[in-house]
């Protein structure tokens, strides 16, 4: 993979054609058609309402929303908004994708199987093609952190070019409990071990969230519920561990929207997409904590943009 994780690559990547997908929206249950389309070389990721007629970059400042997922919202147009993208992002990256369009007719990114595997397949199948122009790397020069209590989330200098992470998790639902991971995210590790973790919740929360609005299309086909000690899908767990592998799976997507790979040493317990979103704020705040190398973030990047990066624009 030439994407998220600076493993020696030297170009950016694209789409070779089109392709297509329909799905319902894990939070708003509608219907969504979703094309991954090609782009020139240093356009980034770009998510276009078609519905709307309006485009939304794929940057950490874009992000409106972290309520159970990664929203962006265009900058002079709130209501302009993709809810979910952090799947379709991990996907994205993990596959070397680093310049692309990903058209929506609604406000949210299909949930499809509740993994970022099926826009891998989708990737696969559209195939991806090198471009002449170089792809960007953030190397992380001194420890970042950001804090919620217990949780947090901190990047770390490299060891070595590339990506690696250490992610734990605690939830009181006997079927998860404690749970971590450390993986050098490579294009494999993504593969195999991270994009077919799914999203999942507890049993006693889906009512609250469906009268707060939230997971109207979710089903034991999109997600793994836990009932205590129980895993209610039929088919059980993908993994013993998938809960965790889900949670750095996000991880990658949300992180993906620094607009460029980030070679560093990921650490986190218990975080989540706020905290994700909250670590690139504090990262790209503090201009001595990393250099671009490799190549330009695309123009309208957040080079050329530090201080409304690093301004909030949470709801």
């Amino acid at each position: 993979m030439d994407g998220f994780m600076p493993l020696g690559r030297t170009s950016r990547r694209t789409l070779k054609t089109a392709i297509p997908c329909v799905g319902v929206g894990l939070h708003g249950g509608r219907r969504v058609t979703l094309t991954l389309r090609p782009a020139a070389g240093g356009t980034g990721i770009v998510f276009r309402r078609t519905d709307l007629g309006i485009d939304i970059p794929a940057r950490f400042d874009r992000v409106v929303d972290t309520r159970l997922c990664t929203a962006l919202v265009a900058e002079d147009a709130p209501q302009a908004r993709i809810g979910t993208v952090e799947h379709v992002m991990a996907a994205l990256a993990g596959t070397g994708v680093t310049d692309a369009i990903v058209e929506l007719d609604g406000p949210e990114v299909p949930i499809l199987d509740g993994s970022a595997a099926p826009f891998v397949f989708l990737i696969d199948c559209a195939g991806t093609v090198a471009l002449s122009t170089p792809a960007p790397t953030l190397d992380v020069l001194r420890r970042v952190r950001v804090e919620d209590g217990a949780a947090f989330a901190e990047l770390h200098p490299a060891r070595e070019p590339g990506f690696e992470a250490s992610l734990s998790i605690e939830f009181p639902a006997e079927a998860i409990g404690h749970q971590q991971i450390s993986l050098r995210v490579t294009p494999a590790a993504f593969r195999g071990q991270l994009a077919d973790a799914r999203t999942f919740t507890l049993a006693e929360e889906i009512a609250r969230l469906r009268a707060a609005g939230l997971a109207q299309g979710g089903s034991l086909a999109n997600a793994v519920v836990v009932d205590g000690p129980l895993v209610l899908n039929p088919g059980g767990l993908r993994r013993p561990d998938e809960f965790v592998r889900h949670k750095l799976l996000d991880a990658v997507g949300d992180l993906a929207l620094a607009g460029a790979a980030i070679s560093a040493r990921f650490v986190g317990h218990r975080s989540g997409h706020a905290l994700n979103n909250k670590l690139l704020r504090a990262l790209f705040a503090d201009r001595g904590a990393w250099r671009l190398v490799e190549g330009d973030l695309p123009a309208d990047g957040v080079t050329t943009r530090l201080p409304a990066a690093a301004a909030p624009v949470m709801a």
